[in-house]
């Protein structure tokens, strides 16, 4: 299994970056190799991604999920995909972004790719568009506020109201 660390400063406020972060289905905007995110449900993602020449596909499921602190996964079917991404503020108009990841290649292509440092150079490229698009653009202010912490789901508050 290998593990990837990697840090990235945003010249936004934390709950703009971790609104952003939570709109799953667009990660292929900014994620390479990424076709599609699909949310099954509050817990649950299905992904489709071409890694190594090949179309990939899993489930993740979100394990912890914090508003504007913590989002955490492991795949539960497919190819195996575990990891976090953490946010910090530092001060009002910026944050730092941590995403640990946690990959098993498969094959002796993505072992030698693996080896070579693609995956790791991915994860930087992946932030770095995250950076430059959330800079840009700017959030839209619809994220998921709702927490999860194992098999327990709190809601979206603002969700709940407009019911």
């Amino acid at each position: 299994m290998s593990r990837f660390e990697e840090s990235i400063t945003v010249d936004v406020p934390v709950r703009v970056a971790y609104d952003q972060w939570t709109l799953f289905e667009e990660f292929p905007r900014f994620m390479d190799g990424v076709e599609q995110v699909q949310q099954l449900d509050d817990k649950r993602l299905r992904w489709r991604a071409q890694i190594a020449g090949k179309t990939k596909e899993w489930t993740a499921e979100i394990t912890d999920q914090t508003p504007d602190t913590r989002v955490a996964w492991r795949s539960i079917e497919g190819a195996q995909n575990d990891g976090a991404v953490t946010f910090r503020p530092i001060g009002t108009n910026q944050t730092e972004i941590t995403l640990r990841l946690d990959a098993e290649p498969e094959g002796a292509i993505e072992s030698a790719g693996d080896a070579l440092g693609f995956l790791q150079r991915r994860v930087h490229g992946d932030l770095e568009r995250f950076k430059e698009q959330i800079e840009q653009q700017g959030g839209n202010g619809k994220g998921w506020r709702g927490e999860i912490h194992g098999d327990e789901v709190q809601p979206d508050p603002v969700e709940i109201r407009n019911r």
